[in-house]
């Protein structure tokens, strides 16, 4: 080890932060100067990747869970070769920049996840891992281990308070993912002060008790801090927690230990005196140690080898395993799932199921064709349908199980799916009942900003929940989800729309999807359009009519397409439309020449959904009536409760008239 060259690179990583966050007049300066020599060591000495291949599957995967402190990140990422130009790190927090004010998972090369809400960091790395344990279970052979690596993450204080972190490290401590390693940067500092002021647990021994190893050491003192890293990697059986005492802006005479430097810029009398003290140049902007770079362009070489020895490896393992090979290209995405072999269950008219009961039968037929679809619930598989049959579970002695149990735990199982979608090779879902929605929106919510491939499974969508009251009837979450940017929404009106949403999910590869599941059974309808297949796929489509120039068009989703096919039957004098609305996202993404065709503008429209009206108003129109629910709902016996709130035919007649 070069401790000279790595305390030359942590000096780098500061004086680059510095004047970063100084010259954006944004950002925090603490983090990356309190952490520096944990970067130097882990990109310097421990990690294993090669810059000019970020995207290499069996890369180490370092993770700022802390993603305000983003500057050590992207210092070292420049540093160490990856294509990020030093005007960019100029132009850091600046509009089109490759260096936002907080990691951007696909905007800057190296960038493993889209940090920023804190404990979501971690909560990914922790996804990563069960991902790489699956894959490293199901493609290693005992001549080759093509994949065989470790996640890092670098989390602070304030990761560590939020619910979700202790959710996620909970779940990890019992799968027991030796590979997975979190450095705790233990500066004991948050925006209003000293972190005594709310924080005052003992967080080792959480961990310990959730089935951790603890470790603690001296982040400044190199030796000490690669011993403790190479502990962590020597424990098969444990994740590793590290913590490490560091001081916030490290090296600043006036503002070192202070929460001063956790949100803002030094200042310039300050900057100045911080590199006077540190030995920086004070006339150069954005200085870097020659010692530096040229330590980096050794470890490049060795970099390059390293990768090209598994290439190298690799070839040989696709030699003499070709079925395995076929499989790979399966989970990598050179072979796309063929969906028309999915040998999906039928349906004749009239039959009555639940939606949520048909996507279970729809999952497990795409799960034959899929192998890398993988997934669970937070421990609601019987009442949501998700259980792969004969598919084993995922547990520390069975990593090829496809069925993983989040226990009570929705906010944890968002950020551990997204993780495992991040990582690679696999399709995961996941499931809940919709009201619990609420409980893991903002890993939802970077899934969709982070377009992954992840697909949620949303079931008993509505007040025709019952019995269980209105903490259980979800009214506002469909409209909520809706609201998320390139989330698609989907809720099927019987159980062939349930396969057709399925078919969008698995081919949806560049987003994330919701399907929003009924409790209570369905009618299988006749479906007046013969080509709706296809036109599903464009978010609406004409389930029935009386004729081609409507004098009333029906919009409905769900399970109210049911109930506007009897009040299209009862009033069979007038010329009435009904539109099955699978997904106002894709719908609105249509031609106007499509929307125009399916809906009218000139037509009187009533538009019919058991949750609030919000984000309807556009469907409706001006002279379209909605027939919604703006307020919560009522417990009693299902068909009682869609009766007290005005879902019945005659008081939809009634409302046309």
């Amino acid at each position: 080890m070069n401790k000279e060259a790595l305390e030359k690179i942590a000096l780098s990583v500061r004086s680059l932060t510095i004047d970063a966050v100084q010259k954006a007049n944004s950002g925090h300066p603490g983090l990356p100067m309190g952490c520096a020599e944990i970067g130097s060591l882990l990109y310097g000495e421990i990690l294993k990747y090669f810059p000019e291949q970020p995207e290499w599957i069996d890369r180490d995967r370092f993770i700022l869970s802390a993603g305000h402190g983003v500057m050590l990140l992207y210092s070292l990422l420049h540093l160490s070769g990856y294509d990020i130009p030093l005007e960019e790190i100029k132009n850091f927090r600046q509009l089109g920049s490759i260096t936002p004010g907080h990691p951007e998972h696909g905007i800057t090369p190296g960038v493993e996840t889209t940090g920023g809400p804190l404990g979501q960091g971690i909560s990914n790395a922790i996804g990563m891992a069960m991902a790489e344990r699956i894959l490293s279970a199901k493609f290693n052979t005992d001549k080759y281990k093509i994949i065989d690596h470790f996640t890092y993450a670098l989390v602070s204080d304030g990761d560590l308070m939020e619910g979700v972190s202790a959710e996620a490290a909970s779940l990890a401590g019992h799968h027991k993912l030796g590979k997975l390693i979190v450095l705790y940067d233990y500066n004991k500092i948050t925006i209003e002060g000293n972190t005594d002021i709310a924080f005052t647990e003992d967080v080792l021994k959480r961990f310990e008790a959730y089935g951790w190893q603890t470790l603690s050491g001296d982040p400044y003192n190199l030796d000490n801090l690669l011993s403790n890293i190479n502990k962590a990697k020597e424990e098969k059986n444990k994740p590793s927690i590290i913590l490490l005492k560091t001081k916030i802006a490290k090296g600043s005479p006036n503002k070192e230990g202070s929460h001063e430097a956790h949100g803002a810029p030094l200042g310039e009398d300050e900057v100045k005196a911080t590199k006077k003290n540190l030995g920086i140049p004070e006339d150069e902007m954005f200085y870097i140690a020659p010692e530096a770079i040229s330590y980096f362009k050794e470890k490049k070489a060795d970099l390059e080898k390293e990768y090209i020895s598994w290439k190298d490896k690799f070839e040989n393992w696709k030699k003499e395993n070709p079925d395995l090979y076929n499989e790979w290209k399966i989970y990598t995405g050179e072979i796309k799932i063929n969906l028309k072999e999915i040998d999906f269950e039928k349906y004749n008219i009239g039959d009555k199921l639940a939606t949520r009961k048909a996507s279970g039968s729809a999952l497990n037929a795409i799960a034959k064709t899929a192998p890398n679809l993988i997934g669970g619930s937070a421990d609601l598989a019987p009442s949501n349908n998700t259980n792969l049959k004969g598919m084993g579970d995922f547990q520390p002695d069975t990593p090829l199980g496809r069925n993983f149990h989040f226990g009570v735990r929705e906010h944890g199982m968002g950020s551990i799916v997204n993780g495992i979608a991040l990582h690679g090779g696999l399709i995961p879902f996941c499931a809940t009942f919709l009201v619990f929605a609420d409980y893991m929106r903002p890993p939802i919510r970077l899934a969709s900003l982070m377009k992954l491939h992840v697909i949620y499974v949303f079931t008993h969508d509505s007040i025709y929940v019952g019995e269980d009251g209105p903490t259980h009837q979800p009214v506002e979450q469909i409209a909520s989800l809706r609201a998320i940017p390139g989330l698609n929404v989907l809720r099927p009106a019987d159980a062939e729309e349930t396969q057709a949403a399925w078919l969008i999910a698995i081919s949806n590869t560049n987003g994330s999807t919701a399907l929003v599941l009924t409790r209570q059974n369905l009618e299988v309808f006749n479906k007046k359009d013969t080509n709706w297949q296809e036109n599903i796929k464009k978010g609406a489509y004409i389930a029935d009519e009386s004729g081609n120039d409507p004098e009333l068009i029906i919009i409905a989703t769900g399970s109210e397409v049911n109930l506007a096919l009897k009040v299209k039957e009862k009033l069979n004098n007038k010329n009435i439309r009904v539109v099955s609305m699978l997904s106002k996202d894709l719908f609105d993404a249509q031609d106007n020449n499509y929307k125009e065709k399916i809906i009218p503008k000139n037509k009187k429209r009533v538009v019919i959904e058991a949750g609030i009206k919000q984000g309807w108003e556009g469907i409706a129109g001006d002279n379209g009536i909605i027939i919604s629910i703006d307020s919560f709902g009522e417990s009693g016996p299902a068909a009682k409760v869609g009766e007290h709130f005005g879902f019945t035919v005659d008081n939809i007649i009634n409302k046309i008239k």
